[in-house]
């Protein structure tokens, strides 16, 4: 294959063409002249476009990208940008098939290329193994993401899934909490084990204690055979313990136990079992409330917030819905046979419009229900429900006042504050609405209680 270099950095245009002109049919560009003539002569099948330094806000490297594929449809188009890529040449990237690579150093460029252009002898690589082995994949990898702030903290979890630590995972319902703990497995010494998910709000309270510890035949009604639980199954494996504050008192008791000693007993059994699996736990809210009412124990609550990680809603991050959409499209093309040919730009549009209170699990959805119902291979906004389709940038609200009032709720406090008006409301409701029954239920006075009430405008 030969490759055109498009880019105005001499020094990195210089080391590739040292490490891959003996090996590939490599010019250097460094002028839209040049490029043109290069792709002219015929017999250039890639061109590879250095936008690392995109000006003007992509406009000016999106027209010259227009131009090529207009002149040279056959050509195929590699782009390189930095990890901030502007919004206009991200569009035209995903729209038009053109191979987006992000944030690549020289040493890396060049392995891309030989793997491209040199499939025999990357495939030798592969194969030997020991000579070359492979980088092993990083949760930021896997996780793409183009927000600096969830880069670092995703950066410091690849380093915490490697260790045989608990890590807490805070984040919405639909954030990606599931799918993050899933990575930390696979980057972890334990990856060829068992990954087992246990939903603890899913379930009544007095069933989570049997699928954890397991259970003997007759130690309740229905018991019509030992089962093991999730610490027996799991091995040395990983377990996630999604909605960790739905446990009970008891239930949190045993589960300290097991995190400090190992040991548990299944239900009905005086036998002794010892766990060896890694724990891995998620919540949608914050636990601290918790602790201050009384409802999670202090002592369970301290060993699991250690290494505490907060993924950040989808509304926060939306410089990712791009590339989510084109990871959904991919994934239910293949699932329902659906030849998609073109993603229009009004679906990006139209996306970033909406708020996603659904978070990443919402968009998957939404996307797998335009593939469905797309037409003619062209996905657009007219697949998309209603209710997003109407969407206006926060919701109704101006500029400046949703901004501010997105840090607000964004804010630490606030979700404590929405933590505890939420607990109030369901003892209260557990209770109905006594407020004496409901103070001695969360362990606080009724004076507490009253102006707690009075704070969240929960009175009269």
């Amino acid at each position: 294959m030969s490759i055109a270099f498009f880019s105005q950095n001499g020094r990195l245009a210089q080391l590739l063409t040292s490490q891959l002109s003996e090996r590939i049919q490599f010019e250097t560009c460094a002028s839209y002249d040049d490029m043109h003539e290069a792709l002219s002569g015929g017999g250039t099948e890639c061109l590879v476009a250095d936008f690392a330094q995109a000006s003007s806000g992509g406009h000016a490297e999106v027209q010259l990208l227009e131009s090529v594929q207009g002149e040279f449809p056959d050509t195929d188009i590699v782009m390189i940008t930095s990890a901030d890529c502007p919004e206009p040449l991200e569009r035209r990237a995903t729209c038009t098939g053109i191979t987006h690579l992000r944030d690549v150093g020289a040493r890396e460029l060049v392995d891309l290329i030989e793997a491209r252009c040199l499939p025999g002898e990357d495939q030798q690589v592969v194969d030997g193994g020991t000579d070359n082995p492979a980088k092993p994949v990083t949760i930021v990898e896997r996780f793409a993401t183009h927000s600096r702030n969830l880069r670092t903290m995703l950066e410091e979890l690849d380093v915490a899934a490697r260790h045989d630590v608990i890590i807490l995972l805070i984040g919405e319902t639909g954030s990606g909490k599931t799918f993050l703990s899933r990575q930390i497995h696979e980057v972890s010494p334990r990856r060829e084990q068992p990954f087992l998910h246990l939903a603890c709000g899913a379930l009544p309270v007095e069933l989570i204690e049997s699928e954890l510890f397991g259970h003997v035949k007759g130690a309740f009604t229905g018991a019509h055979a030992d089962k093991e639980g999730k610490f027996v199954a799991a091995g040395s494996g990983t377990i996630l313990l999604d909605e960790i504050d739905a446990l009970g008192p008891d239930q949190q008791m045993k589960l300290l136990r097991v995190i400090e000693t190992g040991e548990f007993e299944p239900v009905g059994s005086n036998k002794t079992l010892t766990s060896r699996a890694r724990l891995v736990v998620a919540s949608n809210r914050e636990l601290e409330p918790l602790v201050e009412l009384g409802r999670f124990r202090p002592d369970l609550y301290y060993r699991l917030n250690m290494l505490k990680f907060e993924l950040p809603p989808l509304r926060e991050r939306m410089g990712d819905v791009d590339s989510l959409v084109q990871q959904f499209v991919q994934r239910f093309s293949e699932k329902h046979g659906a030849d998609i040919r073109q993603l229009d730009p009004n679906l990006y549009e139209t996306l970033a419009r909406y708020s996603w209170p659904g978070n990443v699990r919402e968009l998957e959805n939404v996307i797998q229900r335009a593939v469905i119902y797309a037409q003619d291979g062209v996905l657009s906004a007219s697949q998309l429900p209603p209710q997003i389709r109407t969407a206006t940038l926060g919701q109704g609200e101006t500029g400046s006042a949703a901004a501010a009032a997105q840090d607000e709720d964004d804010s630490l406090g606030s979700r404590m504050a929405d933590t505890e008006k939420d607990l109030i409301q369901q003892a209260l409701k557990r209770n109905n609405f006594s407020r004496t029954r409901t103070s001695r239920e969360l362990g606080i006075s009724r004076v507490t209680l009253y102006n707690k009430m009075k704070k969240y405008g929960m009175l009269g």
